[in-house]
């Protein structure tokens, strides 16, 4: 929205007078498109002032559209929100936007920014200051102070000389009234920097709630945040600075939760840094969302596992499948390494408690792992990384040390020999304990774990290749140098082609299985795949047609399989579901895709005796 200053025109006045807007543009870089920037919509709320609009772009544009879009926007104030994802591609616009719009005051604010605002404003000769941490009531004074200066330089009817400059952006009278402003880091006209204090923390129940109006974000991840802050010290997060731990009223959540739900977002991630940190809130939560389910929304969060209590596994053990899915940081499973990155956990517990959650089937798990923490070396790393892939999470990280400005980790990061990237996302290159070498054969374990694991395309080949080696370690690592050698991982590569790299990967180790495994991975495809056209790695279709015929024919009478199909034909229920012969199992099964596991897509199956409508 912008806000409109009108009157009448002044008697004399001629068409050299123009009306004047002013504008403040809320620039967010997602990593994709379907993210939102939750920032910068609760800086827009909090504010109240219709002169801020929000442009929302990706990192997969142009930089110059990018550059071209904020120009014809012609915002007075430009505020942009940095990221370890995004901070490059920002300072780029930036410098650009600089020599286009010098007479444009430039705000940056994040956690990018925040914990070396000086440095940045030393980096960035265009920008005018640095908003540090919690940035709503921040936002919203530096809104006041520009536009009280806008209006001062405004004629009184509402119209200025459009020859007038823009001196008012740059005035004497902003620079000391934002010297009183706490939580930002700004340049004087003169060039001197002033670093004011950190801000005091406010009340969390106070930010408005920004998703009014759901059709700014359609076809977008919904992110929602009930707390802020975090009670451990891991030394590698950011979050561990703040241990000012606040949360959000529990009606007003229950209030917003219901808004999400009557309106049937399909999915809900909350940013909370540790979600079940508070026992009574988490309960809370979880009990509104399973009795006002409305069988369509899921709800993302990242929890403790150790510090789940009896009355939270329990409610956990009672959720529709698919309501909720769970994110652990698992990190590593060395205690040497948990104990020096100020991490509390017990994998013990850890462990009991996802299988647990596993047992009942209706909880979607992801944990993760960090490669490149103190005393893990390529062995201890290893043993992390089995330790965590028995536990069969829907979703394994592999991820990589990120030294945060601002981090503990960071603060010593000589002691433990880490040298990581200049740039962000400031990636470790190598530590005491990892080479660089070490770190590039981890890189292409990490990406077999993405084709193969967490895609959930390979699911019961993988367990069954598990089998032929000592560790899944030792598994994946086998096959990144197989990739490497024939030169797979510098090349975009169709999902059927993952099978047939696979299978021949399998001819060259296990010849003797390539029956087995081709069978498996047949079985693995059509999984997930309802395709009529057979891929070439499958070989031939063995089910022959008479006794596919006769099946269908006999389930349109009976219904034995499919009893959800009643008001299909015999033809449209072939195309709903596929039916596969499998010879070493000498075993029939049926495919169905009207209803799949909603944990991971994939189609219900049953063994059937084709022809004759018996199990």
């Amino acid at each position: 929205m912008r806000i409109y200053l009108i009157g009448c025109m002044p008697e004399g006045k001629n068409s050299d007078l123009e009306e004047r807007i002013m504008k403040i543009l809320l620039a967010a870089v997602n990593a994709k498109y379907i993210h939102s920037n939750l920032a910068v919509y609760s800086l827009k709320a909090y504010a109240g002032d219709p002169a801020v609009e929000i442009g929302e772009y990706t990192i997969n544009q142009q930089k110059d559209d990018i550059l071209m879009d904020i120009y014809k926007r012609q915002p007075d104030i430009l505020c942009l929100s940095c990221y370890i994802w995004n901070l490059d591609y920002i300072e780029e616009i930036v410098l650009e936007i600089g020599k286009l719009r010098p007479d444009m005051p430039i705000w940056l604010g994040g956690p990018e920014v925040s914990y070396d605002a000086k440095e940045v404003l030393r980096r960035l000769p265009c920008v005018k200051g640095v908003m540090k941490g919690e940035g709503e009531k921040t936002f919203k004074e530096i809104c006041r102070i520009y536009r009280n200066e806008f209006e001062k330089r405004e004629n009184v009817c509402g119209y200025q000389d459009k020859n007038v400059d823009n001196s008012w952006k740059k005035s004497e009278s902003v620079d000391n009234q934002l010297k009183g402003v706490d939580g930002i880091t700004f340049r004087e006209e003169k060039e001197k920097i002033i670093d004011n204090p950190w801000r005091p923390i406010m009340d969390l129940s106070e930010v408005p709630f920004v998703y009014d109006h759901m059709e700014d974000f359609e076809h977008k991840i919904i992110y929602y945040e009930t707390s802020r802050g975090c009670p451990f010290s891991c030394s590698y997060c950011l979050s561990s600075v703040d241990k000012r731990l606040r949360f959000r009223n529990i009606e007003l959540v229950k209030k917003e939760l219901q808004f999400f739900l009557d309106h049937k977002v399909p999915q809900v991630k909350f940013v909370d840094r540790t979600f079940n940190c508070k026992h009574d809130h988490s309960i809370a939560i979880w009990k509104y969302i399973m009795e006002h389910d409305n069988g369509i929304t899921n709800f993302h969060f990242e929890i403790a596992a150790d510090i789940l209590n009896e009355e939270e596994m329990e409610l956990l053990e009672q959720m529709r499948p698919g309501l909720v899915q769970l994110e652990i940081g698992v990190q590593s499973t060395n205690p040497k390494t948990i104990k020096e990155i100020h991490r509390v956990m017990d994998f013990e517990k850890v462990s009991k408690i996802v299988r647990r959650i596993q047992d009942k089937g209706n909880v979607h798990e992801h944990l993760d792992l960090i490669a490149g923490l103190p005393y893990e070396d390529v062995e201890s790393f290893a043993h992390s990384f089995d330790d965590v892939y028995a536990l069969k999470p829907e979703q394994l990280q592999l991820g990589f040390l990120k030294v945060l400005k601002g981090s503990f980790m960071q603060e010593h990061q000589e002691e433990y020999g880490i040298v990581h990237k200049a740039h962000p996302p400031y990636e470790v290159l190598y530590t005491k304990w990892i080479s660089y070498e070490d770190v590039l054969r981890l890189k292409g374990i990490e990406e077999m774990v993405e084709v193969y694991y967490n895609s959930r395309q390979f699911t019961n080949t993988m367990e069954e290749l598990e089998k032929e080696y000592d560790s899944a370690f030792t598994m994946y690592d086998r096959l990144a140098s197989y990739y490497e050698d024939n030169g797979y991982n510098a090349v975009q590569h169709k999902r059927s082609a993952r099978y047939e790299i696979l299978l021949n990967y399998i001819r060259l180790h296990h010849k003797e299985k390539e029956d087995l495994f081709r069978e498996v991975l047949t079985y693995d495809y059509y999984l997930r795949e309802n395709a009529k056209s057979r891929p070439e790695f499958a070989g031939d279709y063995l089910v022959e047609k008479n006794v596919a015929r006769a099946f269908y024919e006999k389930e349109e009478e009976t219904h034995t399989y499919l009893p959800d199909y009643g008001k299909y034909d015999r033809n449209q229920m072939r195309k709903m579901t596929h039916l596969e012969y499998f010879k070493l199992a000498d075993t029939y099964i049926l495919f169905d895709y009207q209803n799949r596991n909603p944990l991971n897509q994939e189609a219900r199956v049953c063994k059937v005796k084709a022809g004759t409508g018996q199990r």
